[in-house]
């Protein structure tokens, strides 16, 4: 009985947050076939975050298979101590391009659109974001995603390289 209230545990420290539902709908031979797109980011607010798509019938059903899917699609980030990321980054999706800069301590989460959710829900408090290319929710939250999963720290920059973290100043 205590392995399944740790696992509620674990289940409850993820956040969501909708980012868009999208009424679609689809030509067929007896008229057209409406359904829904709901685009989901959940995080954890300690460096984890995921980025999901659901497709259904009902707005519910879309949400559900959103989380399922932002779920699979998990990504660690690197933080400092100070709730910024390492180093500048730029990320891609698309047409969507994202750039992110560390900022000082204070400045809180300079964003726009999904790109903020998704650093806020990241755990990122003090951070500089630009949206270039594009104005899709979509891309531009996989292109944050995908920028923050290239960042390294100076430790896992060292491994890399095989060499002592001193030598990289």
């Amino acid at each position: 009985m205590k392995k399944k209230n740790t696992k509620n545990k674990e289940e409850n420290n993820w956040e969501e947050r909708v980012v868009q539902v999208k009424r679609v709908t689809k030509v067929v031979k007896g008229g057209k076939k409406l359904s829904f797109r709901a685009i989901l980011i959940i995080g954890n607010e300690d460096g984890q975050i995921g980025v999901g798509v659901g497709k259904a019938s009902d707005v519910i059903g879309a949400v559900k298979k959103g989380v399922a899917d932002a779920k699979k699609h998990i990504i660690n980030i690197p933080l400092t101590k100070y709730f910024s990321i390492p180093h500048p980054i730029n990320g891609t999706s698309g047409a969507a391009k994202i750039l992110l800069r560390p900022s000082a301590t204070g400045s809180g989460v300079i964003a726009g659109g999904s790109t903020r959710t998704v650093l806020e829900l990241a755990g990122i408090k003090n951070i500089l974001a630009k949206q270039l290319g594009s104005n899709n929710k979509l891309n531009n939250a996989r292109a944050t995603l995908n920028a923050l999963n290239n960042l390294r720290t100076l430790k896992a920059t060292a491994e890399v390289r095989n060499i002592e973290v001193e030598q990289l100043y």
